[in-house]
């Protein structure tokens, strides 16, 4: 299989890369921490089509696949692009607005069955939390919710509230379509990750470069070399499975598609993970302070990592798939 970007593929790359740098530089950033949701940034981003880029050209999308999402929401990762912009674009075609971003949707994954108090992203500024639970997808009003702002999120751009207990709320799709979405939801989180990986691994190159020590260039040094080599290789393997996942999902012809959507996010995630943590490790003890943006991507990297089933349970979910796979081979 061939995953060579097309070049309409690598246009929208570019296209959305050249946004994110023009836009969301680091600067703007340190601008957004005060902000909760910015109605501007937003309605650039539907002016983009990022939240109805899989909708179909006749319910007024712009008809692209899986591939092409994972290129855009990795892109929105590497910038570390805020509001709740992947529950958005998972509810376009299931909630009427989403994929025009006139209603902001936040989500909730509650598939593993979880109950008792729960924390929800953005839900300041959402219209609607969507639940995902096995049996269904839920619609509740977000503005309905008794919660409480959490003061000091671990994201600065991602705000958190507490809600004690959630209604049922009114199901809007059934269980096949809550284990599908979640699949989607899990190789696009993946996608943002890798993008955090990139971002991490330039960071800590950049920062290798310019920064000397007994007039040498620290990323002249062998140690310094391993670490950003190892990030390197990280973040290319978890391109790979990444973009993997997205054709995968768009081919009605794969049975890979569950087994490769936990392959990608269990790669990505680790490589985030490890990128993010190399990142600061290079710049050394500048690299723990908040004036330094390393802090970013390791704190995004933790939000996304519980989205969609965690690094642990996407690894139990290949090996027991595996196990199973050998015990009817050798029956």
């Amino acid at each position: 299989m061939d995953f060579a970007l097309s070049s309409d593929q690598e246009a929208l790359q570019e296209g959305i890369r050249s946004f994110c740098d023009q836009r969301l530089g680091i600067a703007q950033l340190r601008e957004l921490e005060s902000i909760v949701f910015d109605r501007e940034l937003w309605n650039d981003f539907v002016e983009m089509g990022v939240f109805s880029l899989c909708l179909s050209e006749e319910a007024g999308g712009v008809g692209l696949g899986m591939a092409e999402a994972v290129l855009v929401f990795e892109e929105l990762g590497r910038c570390l692009a805020p509001g709740p912009l992947l529950w958005t674009h998972l509810a376009a075609g299931l909630i009427e607005g989403a994929g025009a971003g006139e209603v902001v949707v936040t989500g909730l994954d509650l598939a593993g069955g979880r109950s008792g108090p729960v924390m929800i992203e953005h839900l300041a500024s959402a219209d609607v939390l969507l639940v995902l639970r096995e049996k269904g997808l839920y619609r509740i009003d977000a503005r309905a919710l008794d919660a409480e702002g959490v003061e000091a999120s671990l994201d600065p751009f991602t705000p958190i509230h507490r809600v004690e207990s959630l209604p049922e709320g009114d199901q809007v799709a059934d269980g096949a379509t809550a284990d599908r979405l979640r699949r989607r939801g899990a190789v696009l989180a993946a996608a943002s990750m890798l993008g955090l990986a990139e971002a991490s691994q330039a960071l800590a190159t950049e920062y290798a470069r310019g920064r000397e020590q007994f007039d040498r260039s620290i990323g002249s040094f062998q140690a310094v070399k391993h670490i950003l080599a190892d990030c390197f290789v990280r973040q290319e393997l978890a391109r790979a499975a990444v973009y993997a996942a997205g054709v995968l999902l768009d081919d009605p012809r794969s049975h890979e598609g569950r087994r490769s959507a936990a392959a990608a996010k269990l790669i990505a995630g680790e490589a985030a993970m490890k990128n993010a943590r190399a990142c600061i490790q290079v710049h050394g003890g500048m690299g723990f302070t908040w004036e330094n943006p390393a802090h970013y991507y390791l704190k995004r990297t933790w939000i996304l990592e519980s989205a969609f089933g965690t690094i642990t349970e996407q690894a139990e979910q290949i090996a027991s798939e595996l196990a199973e796979e050998a015990l009817a081979t050798s029956a």
